[in-house]
């Protein structure tokens, strides 16, 4: 390959399971989250930043299960820079073919004073020593400067001299808090190229935050101003606002050569795929007009719009759907399929489920398809979004009788399973779903606050399944639990288990602060 088309090319750092899993309630299970990186595999991402090791024994165990399965994609994990975070970042990599290090420490005044308390000098050699340890433990090392699009040029430049002098063969450039505008966010990472003399040592990455929502358009000014990599995650998930989107970024790129004479290795027909995986496990939907990846993305209501697609798709279309993996859904499924049919469909929409977990899949799938007489996509995948593949099921759905109505207080019988035994309830509440809700917290005691209680139908039509979103949150812990069925106040009953259930293994997690980038 040319130096000029190693120039042209872009890598596609994905952070969905680091970054993307601190937002939240997105929390994934160690099955979830090798389902995302196979997915992320096969489209062709070049690093999968898989988690922070440090963080949990959970954390760990799925970072280095992860580095055991994935070996086209680097799988890099996170690490402050201190030897602790940095030996166990190492440890978790290790059985991976091609693996990183991503270890960073902050940079700007206001970081440095508050946040870490330490002189800028101390910054200095923490960033050489830090970078150092990784380079011995590994040979692919990032360096980050935490808040560096806030950080003073001079400190920032010898930062980032002294990170490539110990090894680094990236540096990354964050704006942590998504304050950037793009001609400035261009001008530091030109300022970079110009001003620092071992620059060419080192691919130039950026990571942005969409505080102000223009974390794309940042991520591109950058690469036009000479950055080779981009951090970015599906859907844009991630802390606050989010991040960079992935799918925005590629078809940017893909779609604007003659602006943006780039190009990157993901297989953009899997695009669509990956967003409504991510969206599944996590329980955030995809926002409606979300570019590229929306519901409405490729959808045209306007009769203006309706006229000019007939006679050319090109007049309100700058891409295809097929270009992103956007196909009509098809019926392939109905209560006569049979296991191989789900499995291939299981396996066209990226699940690789071990076999009691398809077995619990079918059985409910065959329940959904004498009830429904479409069985659509969508609702394979709500079904699944709700089974909490990989999770530890201590509380599992039995079954839910519910009485309402305008005459008296509304009272719901349940039945759950708690650690292996029956047990039952009548509850009344002010509605159904409050009365489902207080009939869970008396079966099983605790403290965790409802925050979003939220219901979208996976499909048209009155026989349509819902799909419930119920958020918790706990000792600052939060999670999303989902559930699907054709009955609202059902699917309402298996997302708050659900979301009991991840809350029961996230009480074990305890985080280490300092997790930004």
């Amino acid at each position: 390959m040319s130096r000029k088309m190693d120039q042209d090319r872009i890598i596609i750092f994905d952070t969905t399971l680091r970054d993307g899993e601190q937002s939240p309630g997105a929390s994934m299970n160690l099955e979830e989250k090798l389902t995302v990186a196979a997915l992320l595999e096969e489209m062709g991402v070049d690093v999968i930043e898989a988690g922070f090791p440090i963080a949990s024994n959970g954390d760990f165990e799925a970072v280095s299960k992860i580095a055991r399965t994935v070996t086209r994609s680097t799988v890099c994990g996170l690490a402050r820079a201190t030897r602790n975070d940095i030996e166990r970042c190492a440890e978790a990599i290790g059985p991976a073919p091609l693996k990183r290090i991503h270890t960073f420490i902050s940079t700007s005044p206001l970081h440095m004073k508050y946040k870490l308390q330490m002189a800028p000098e101390r910054v200095l050699a923490a960033v050489t020593d830090s970078v150092r340890l990784a380079r011995d433990l590994v040979e692919d090392v990032e360096w980050s400067a935490e808040d560096g699009s806030r950080s003073d040029h001079d400190f920032l430049c010898r930062c980032v001299e002294a990170a490539i002098a110990a090894g680094a063969r990236t540096i990354n450039i964050p704006d942590t808090v998504g304050y950037a505008v793009p001609e400035e966010y261009a001008a530091l990472i030109a300022m970079l190229v110009g001003r620092v003399p071992n620059i060419d040592k080192a691919v130039l990455s950026v990571h942005c935050h969409n505080d102000l929502g223009l974390a794309v358009a940042n991520s591109l000014a950058a690469v036009k101003a000479g950055a080779r990599q981009v951090e970015c995650t599906i859907n844009g998930l991630g802390e606050r606002a989010g991040n960079a989107a992935l799918e925005e970024i590629v078809m940017g790129l893909k779609t604007r050569p003659d602006r943006l004479p780039y190009r990157t290795g993901v297989k953009t027909e899997l695009i669509t795929r990956a967003s409504r995986l991510v969206s599944t496990i996590t329980g955030i939907a995809v926002q409606p007009n979300k570019a590229i990846v929306g519901k409405n993305a490729f959808a045209h209501e306007s009769g203006i719009h309706q006229d000019g697609m007939l006679k050319n798709a090109q007049t309100y279309e700058i891409m295809t759907p097929e270009s992103v993996g956007l196909n009509q859904s098809t019926l392939v499924l109905g209560k006569h399929s049979g296991r191989a049919a789900f499995k291939a469909k299981l396996k066209a929409l990226g699940y690789a489920l071990g076999d009691n977990a398809v077995e619990d899949a079918f059985r409910r799938f065959k329940d959904l398809a004498d009830r429904k007489k479409d069985v659509f996509d969508e609702d394979v995948q709500a079904l699944l979004g709700d089974a909490g593949v990989g999770t530890v099921q201590r509380i599992r759905f039995l079954s839910l009788d519910v009485f309402c109505g305008s005459k008296q207080p509304p009272y719901a019988d349940l039945e759950l399973e708690i650690d292996g035994a029956p047990r039952q309830v009548r509850a009344t509440g002010d509605g159904p779903v409050d009365a489902i809700f207080r009939a869970i917290h008396q079966l099983f005691q605790h403290s965790a606050r409802l925050q979003l209680f939220q219901v979208h139908a996976v499909t048209q039509g009155t026989d349509a399944q819902a799909e419930v979103t119920v958020r918790l949150e706990e000792e600052g812990k939060t999670v999303s639990g989902q559930g699907a069925d054709t009955d609202t106040l059902v699917a309402a009953a298996r997302a708050y288990v659900n979301a009991l259930n991840k809350l029961l293994v996230k009480r074990e997690k305890t985080a280490p602060e300092a997790m930004t980038a």
